[in-house]
């Protein structure tokens, strides 16, 4: 036990450390150089972990992570989907619930266009809460709804996680792209499902509008189509080249933001002061990701050099259960870390501990290396991304709160997540349960 208290006491200052609210970056970075010193081990260790570095970084893969931000806050600032939310508002207004699931279908198409959490919650929030609220919409469906379909993005390709997942498993980024597609595609018809069932038995929280006419019906429908086609395309590009293995990931990110921008100039919202601000925050979100990727890298090369990778193995083996039960103990991990802290710092932190236990469980699926990391990976993803609305510190909670009502108190908005959590988890246990909703859908597309 002696020899295990380094590394323990690594983990608990990680976690006070991140409490400090100082940037996480700069926690793991130095917290790898600290124990490092107070290890004994030789200084030139640390040379390992830059040459990780300069490793990691000089993957190609990773530059589609700034092309995809690019494409997702340019087709933002394009109106493209501010147009199609409206259109699908007065299509479906008048359906028990019509609101909220224009929100949720918005929600999946924004995930399958952009993949920017924030930027598709805010936009959610500003266009929709106000006007569910008005109609008479319960604040905690409407809400839940926002924050959830918000945080699709992160797991529907085109996804900077999936990206960032393929480079750290090694696994190809195609291949996580199309094991992706139909867990996102099921987690958007739940959360259509639970908007139905919702307002059958509970008409008075989600009610209809008054009933367009049939011409304005057919009017609502042309615009449905007419917004709708943009989007479409501009995912056909993307992930139509990907799947058809005619371009790479990084390629496709790149006519992807070609896309985005050709959507803003038709659609006269491309200005120079749009493009600097997109140009500005892109830099910024790239900058997170790397500075994280940097800090964790060291981290976690020095946490394994102290024989924190030898510890956890240790506990998983002493635990005695089966390989189903050592990937419950993961996931329970994953999502109670995921209440605390971002996706990025789990990935870049966890990932590479857990991987290498999982690679060596058998779970006897028939499952090669490559297919198991894939199926894997994607657990992983619907589980972060429950890390988004899970409280209390759920991102997109907060995001939900900084453009609600003032009056509506942040209780509310957490409670209209839990029974959408609870549909994030029955996707993860179904993800888990039927490997073909992953790896299935990679073998009818190759």
């Amino acid at each position: 036990m002696e020899g295990d208290a380094l590394p323990i006491a690594m983990g608990v200052c990680l976690m006070l450390g991140i409490f400090t609210g100082y940037p996480v970056a700069f926690v793991l970075g130095g917290l790898g150089v600290l124990f490092l010193l107070l290890s004994g081990a030789p200084v030139f260790t640390l040379q390992l972990a830059v040459s990780r570095i300069f490793g990691v970084m000089a993957n190609w893969l990773l530059l589609a992570v700034p092309l995809f931000v690019f494409m997702g806050l340019m087709l933002d600032r394009s109106g493209v989907a501010r147009n199609l939310l409206y259109s699908l508002e007065r299509l479906l207004g008048g359906v028990r619930g019509g609101l909220a699931i224009a929100v949720a279908v918005l929600g999946i198409v924004l995930a399958a266009s952009t993949g920017i959490v924030g930027a598709s919650v805010v936009m959610l929030g500003v266009l929709a809460l106000p006007v569910m609220l008005k109609e008479n919409y319960s604040a905690r469906l409407a809400t839940g709804v926002v924050a959830a379909s918000g945080t699709l993005g992160i797991l529907i390709p085109p996804s900077i996680m999936l990206v960032v997942l393929g480079s750290m498993l090694q696994v190809s980024v195609g291949d996580l792209f199309k094991a992706a597609l139909l867990p996102g595609l099921l987690l958007g018809f739940l959360y259509v499902g639970y908007v139905l069932v919702l307002a059958h038995f509970s008409p008075a929280s989600a009610p209809a509008v008054a009933r367009a006419e049939a011409e304005s019906r057919w009017a609502a429908t042309r615009e449905v189509l007419r917004d709708l086609s943009g989007p479409v395309v501009l995912i056909v590009v993307v992930l139509g080249s990907i799947i058809a293995g005619v371009a790479t990931p990084t390629e496709a990110a790149a006519l992807g933001a070609i896309g985005a921008t050709l959507l803003a100039v038709l659609a006269r919202t491309l200005t120079w002061e749009a493009l600097k601000e997109v140009v500005c925050e892109t830099g910024r979100v790239n900058a997170m990701i790397f500075f994280v990727l940097i800090g964790a890298t060291v981290f976690s090369g020095v946490f394994k050099q102290i024989g924190g990778d030898d510890l956890i193995r240790d506990a998983v083996s002493d635990t005695g259960l089966g390989a189903y039960g050592v990937l419950m103990i993961f996931m329970v991990v994953l999502f109670v870390l995921g209440c605390f802290l971002e996706w990025i710092e789990i990935t870049f932190v966890v990932l590479p501990l857990f991987a290498p236990i999982v690679m060596e469980l058998d779970f006897g699926l028939g499952l090669d290396a490559t297919e198991k990391l894939v199926w894997f990976a994607i657990a992983i993803a619907v589980n972060l991304q429950t890390s988004f609305i899970t409280p209390p510190f759920g991102f997109s909670l907060f995001y939900v709160k900084g453009v609600a009502p003032p009056e509506l108190p942040i209780q509310t908005i957490y409670t209209g997540a839990v029974p959408f959590v609870v549909l994030q988890l029955a996707a993860l246990a179904a993800v888990i349960a039927f490997p073909a909703l992953t790896v299935g859908v990679v073998r009818f597309l190759e």
